[in-house]
């Protein structure tokens, strides 16, 4: 018995496939995720935590996520600012990774996650971009897609504070998702 020709099949439909964006960056090792851990305020005192670029990086930064999360005890206030001079001194968070673990050796970003804790006084300069509100116990997450684009020296910063209740000790954490694109 012979069998028959193959036939091609032969849709009527054009198929096209369509990769997000951040699926994207992963794959071309350009995609960061990481946090800021026991972001401690309150009595008074506010913490915050930021993507920073640093002048010499030669990177745009482009945010994708934000989250705020684990903050007990009080309801808080997040501002988020663009390019300011915060209070306090910076300290570097080293809980950041490459999205994409596959390669080999892995991506090392230049974009660092600073963060300071227990700090007086508000940030200056820069952009008041906008402000949210959380209760106790609850996760705020916003997914900016790489909107929001940092050239180097550029930061954007996660400011937490408890003016509702001021008498009350506070902590939390803040992670970020970021891709990074050369400058020209």
């Amino acid at each position: 018995m012979s069998c028959p020709e193959p036939s091609i099949y032969r849709p009527a439909l054009n198929y096209s496939v369509a990769i997000p964006i951040n699926l994207a960056k992963s794959l071309e090792g350009k995609y960061f995720v990481g946090y800021a851990d026991n972001l401690t305020f309150g009595m008074g005192t506010s913490a915050w935590a930021r993507l920073y670029n640093p002048a010499t990086s030669g990177v745009n930064l482009h945010v994708t996520v934000w989250t705020v999360s684990d903050v007990s005890e009080s309801s808080f206030r997040a501002q988020i600012w663009f390019n300011t001079d915060p209070p306090g001194i910076p300290q570097n968070s080293t809980l950041i990774t490459p999205a994409n673990m596959a390669f080999c050796p892995l991506p090392v970003p230049k974009v660092h996650i600073q963060y300071a804790i227990n700090v007086m006084g508000e940030p200056t300069d820069g952009i008041k971009a906008f402000v949210r509100r959380g209760q106790p116990e609850t996760t705020l997450v916003d997914d900016e897609q790489g909107k929001f684009i940092f050239p180097p020296g550029g930061s954007f910063l996660i400011f937490l504070s408890n003016p509702e209740a001021p008498e009350l000790t506070a902590a939390g954490r803040v992670a970020f998702g970021w891709w990074e694109e050369p400058r020209c």
